[in-house]
């Protein structure tokens, strides 16, 4: 591991880690005292106003390697971007900034989707990962922030924070502990779409955007119905059948269905039928939820380049 993802005693806090967690992290060889902004120095302050920056830092580097039309990422032009060297200043500011100063809902929600997003490709780029994230040992715990004294990686982002502490689909029991800190940054209610928000660097993962508060259920929308309807689900009417991607089968409960797809598909079909954009083909999925036949398709976790 690279010195300078080491973090000592003054730029964050332990925090209490269920015991089936420290084994797996110790089974992957990540330790908790590895971030990737803790080798950075910080040249400002940040305030309330972090999503502003922070929106702005991601839009200044669409301009260098971010498409965010088709979610493709340059990775190598951003390495060697002067804009993503003073990304890296901006980021080493969440060390000392209170998430609680996030006002509303909508605000903790764009923040976390906007640092999940854009911690990926920091982690993609920190570790040289070359052709698939899971180049990455441990990838979703190794890579991390420091963001007001607390160590968060995207799975306790995504798993803790947006999922509202529901916990990781393959682990048993809730996220954070009870006497965790990181609770008090959890959104109020787990909103599904989140899904389809969330970059894991895989081809098989939405495309990447930029979320703003005051626009947010609306870019949520967007970004739903932009992956179900450019490949996330395929209907075949003629042979009565439907291809799902694996998202609604690793997370079938939070859609309404069993754990890993398991029993009736008939809740998945029915809540993925809403974002439909074709209305035949909707209204098809909710005449036969019940009798279509599902399979999941293969996840290509190569990098989106």
């Amino acid at each position: 591991m690279p010195n300078h993802f080491k973090c000592d005693g003054t730029q964050y806090q332990s925090v209490p880690i269920r015991p089936i967690m420290r084994l797996y992290m110790l089974f992957s060889g990540v330790s908790l005292n590895e971030a990737l902004n803790c080798g950075e120095k910080a040249d400002f302050e940040l305030d309330s106003n972090i999503g502003i920056h922070l929106k702005s830092a991601m839009n200044r580097l669409k301009s260098d390697g971010l498409d965010i039309e088709t979610g493709r990422v340059n990775y190598q032009a951003l390495a060697s971007s002067s804009i993503f060297d003073e990304y890296l200043k901006l980021v080493a500011t969440l060390q000392q900034f209170d998430p609680g100063l996030l006002n509303t809902n909508n605000d903790r929600k764009a923040f976390w989707i906007n640092i999940y997003n854009v911690m990926t490709i920091h982690g993609v780029i920190a570790y040289q990962a070359k052709n698939s994230i899971e180049e990455i040992r441990g990838t979703f715990e190794r890579i991390a922030y420091i963001i007001g004294g607390l160590r968060y990686s995207l799975d306790d982002i995504e798993h803790g924070v947006l999922r509202a502490n529901l916990g990781h689909i393959a682990i048993p029991g809730r996220r954070f502990r009870d006497d965790d800190p990181r609770r008090q940054n959890v959104v109020d209610e787990f909103d599904p779409r989140i899904h389809f928000t969330l970059v894991c660097g895989a081809m098989s993962c939405p495309p990447i955007g930029i979320y703003q508060a005051e626009k947010l259920d609306l870019q949520m929308d967007m970004a739903t119905k932009n992956f179900i309807n450019n490949g996330g689900v395929v209907l075949n009417k003629d042979k009565m059948s439907v291809s799902l991607s694996r998202i609604f089968q690793w997370y079938s409960p939070d859609f309404g269905g069993g754990w890993m797809g398991l029993g009736s598909k008939a809740p998945v079909i029915r809540y993925i039928s809403q974002f439909v954009i074709d209305k035949a083909d909707a209204q098809f999925l909710m005449d036969y939820a019940e009798n279509l036949n599902v399979r999941y398709q293969t996840y290509d976790w190569s990098l989106n380049v």
